[in-house]
């Protein structure tokens, strides 16, 4: 068996989901043969790629060194055929994102769109993950990124975001009472979900800060505002992570890309490729976090 990019996509996704179901979903086929797929890659290379659990599979350490290459091998596939494929696509692309994401990962992935399709425009809107859907399927964007709590239909899986508590460097005001805390705007998943689980433990809480900006809610923290809930590949240069032991664990959030009945080989379906590619490359983060520093 060669390593073509068919098979390789299969891996891909049930590395990235560790979930044969939902990679199933990813790459449009059965469960039954993304397993046969697995299993006649693990038998041709003869190594074990997965380790078979009560709910799901585990990479090994096999499964991690391919899933390397993998992911080099479709990316040079994705550049050499857009290269030689349809080079003066053209037209106009309307993408919704949940904000964090359309500040933290949407820019380079735009960019890099942008430099191999020039003549295709790309509108960007940002809004909360239940808003967007509703903009999809009223023909306002053509795709959307949302944060939920559990894979919906219709939509292809991207990566598992564990929510973490996050706190300024110098100050601890998880130490206050109530907690002073800083969260996105009423109908924000992260918000829902802080609030829960502190009411759960019985503490005592403020919203101190409220924006529709995870820069806004970031800054509160690094003033020593409040503390804050946010997805844990969020870059946060000077800000710490605060242990499970202080404040109480998150759900991780399902990231996934919905998006409106296109050509398989227009613009748009360049675009959702580029992002696929990208939360594909992504390294995946373990719910449980040791704090930093």
């Amino acid at each position: 068996m060669d390593l073509t990019p068919d098979i390789l996509r299969t891996f891909v996704a049930a590395a990235q989901t560790l979930n044969f179901t939902q990679a199933a979903q990813r790459v449009n086929l059965t469960q039954s043969a993304v397993s046969i797929q697995v299993r006649k890659l693990e038998e041709n290379l003869g190594k074990p790629l997965f380790k078979r659990m009560p709910r799901g599979v585990e990479l090994t350490d096999h499964g991690e060194t391919l899933l390397t290459y993998a992911n080099r091998i479709l990316q040079l596939n994705h550049e050499a055929m857009a290269l030689f494929k349809e080079p003066d696509l053209n037209g106009l692309i309307r993408i919704g994102s949940a904000e964090d994401y359309a500040a933290l990962h949407l820019p380079g992935i735009l960019r890099r769109f942008a430099e191999k399709y020039p003549l295709v425009e790309v509108d960007l809107f940002c809004d909360l993950s239940n808003e967007l859907l509703e903009m999809l399927e009223q023909g306002k964007i053509d795709i959307c990124l949302r944060n939920t709590q559990q894979m919906e239909p219709g939509g292809v899986f991207l990566r598992r975001e564990p929510v973490i508590w996050v706190g300024p460097r110098d100050t601890e005001p998880e130490r206050k009472s109530p907690l002073p805390i800083a969260v996105f705007h009423q109908g924000c998943i992260y918000r829902q979900w802080a609030i829960q689980a502190l009411e759960k433990q019985n503490i005592p809480y403020r919203i101190a800060y409220s924006s529709p900006s995870i820069s806004g809610i970031l800054a509160a923290v690094r003033t020593g505002l409040a503390v804050a809930p946010v997805g844990a590949s969020t870059s946060i240069p000077g800000l710490r992570r605060i242990s499970p032991e202080k404040l109480p664990e998150l759900p991780s959030a399902t990231v996934s890309l919905h998006q409106s009945e296109c050509p398989d080989d227009g613009a748009q379906a360049h675009l959702v490729q580029y992002i696929m590619d990208e939360f594909c490359a992504m390294p995946q983060i373990p719910a449980r976090l040791r704090p930093a520093g």
